[in-house]
């Protein structure tokens, strides 16, 4: 437990609990007990992870835990002042499964009004051009008992492409590159997940199929945090990239405007920010 910022002014209890990314934890509980092991306190924290209970405790020391469903409790001790104040200060919670982070377990649905899925290719070996899918929907599953076990599940409109220039987008859905006349999903389903450097990023292990063609892909996850939105539900946050070869997809399609350069780069970067709401239905306001 870390007492970083205390809450004055309050009578009784306060406490903010956080993620190590800084995030809210909604869902945590503060539980407070005298010298003899006796609960005197048991708070919930709001939807800004802030916890008030004003109960005034008699001057003294007493423990402090601190629990939310998907992290490690933490305890310490806090000593009661004259003024019957108890200012725990910030909590930090670390997640459970080897202080990886991910968001709490159980069903994610993504929400493309807040997600972008993008795409940058190099243009005449000095510029890049970006373009975006528009129309997409992806599911999450977080493993409650092996995190290892989650799963990520996305269908894109190949159709869907939009880079600003209407004549390059209907070349991009020409059998040249995507074919989305014979190929109108691009579909990802991972196959395993793993930590990697840092406790907020991990390797999503996958296939994607896109052309008819399904490829083994890994994405570079980074678990950007969760937080209440204004309809009363949990978002996490999410951003993914990799690098995808053309010809590994039979696109194969190019120009050579001068001796060893090509109008389009062979490879893709995608690059994936994704909002999630917490349960299988997104909010209808």
């Amino acid at each position: 437990m870390t007492g970083v910022t205390g809450i004055t002014g309050v009578t009784g209890l306060s406490a903010r609990v956080r993620t190590r990314d800084g995030w809210a934890v909604s869902h945590a509980v503060v539980t407070v007990t005298d010298a003899t092991g006796r609960q005197v306190v048991r708070a919930g924290a709001d939807a800004d992870g802030v916890v008030r209970d004003a109960t005034p405790l008699a001057p003294g020391a007493y423990t402090v835990i601190v629990t939310a469903v998907g992290y490690a409790p933490t305890a310490s001790t806090a000593l009661v002042t004259a003024s019957r104040r108890t200012e725990v200060g910030t909590v930090t919670l670390a997640r459970l499964g080897g202080g990886a982070e991910l968001p709490p377990p159980g069903p994610w649905t993504v929400d493309p009004a807040h997600s972008s899925v993008g795409a940058v290719a190099q243009h005449l070996g000095i510029s890049s051009v970006h373009g975006r899918f528009t129309e997409f929907t992806a599911t999450i599953g977080i493993a409650p008992d092996d995190v290892a076990k989650s799963r990520v599940d996305a269908v894109i409109s190949a159709a869907s492409i939009d880079t600003g220039n209407a004549t390059r987008d209907e070349h991009l859905r020409s059998a040249d590159f995507l074919d989305a006349e014979r190929h109108p999903d691009i579909a990802f389903r991972s196959t395993g997940l793993t930590p990697a450097a840092g406790p907020d990023r991990w390797t999503v292990h996958g296939e994607l199929s896109m052309r008819g063609v399904v490829r083994p892909v890994d994405l570079d996850l980074a678990y950007l945090g969760t937080g209440t939105d204004p309809w009363g539900g949990t978002r996490a946050a999410f951003r993914a990239t990799t690098d995808l070869r053309r010809e590994d997809f039979a696109m194969n399609y190019n120009q050579v405007v001068r001796t060893g350069i090509a109008a389009i780069g062979t490879t893709l970067r995608v690059e994936i920010e994704v909002q999630a709401v917490q349960g299988p239905a997104l909010p209808t306001a």
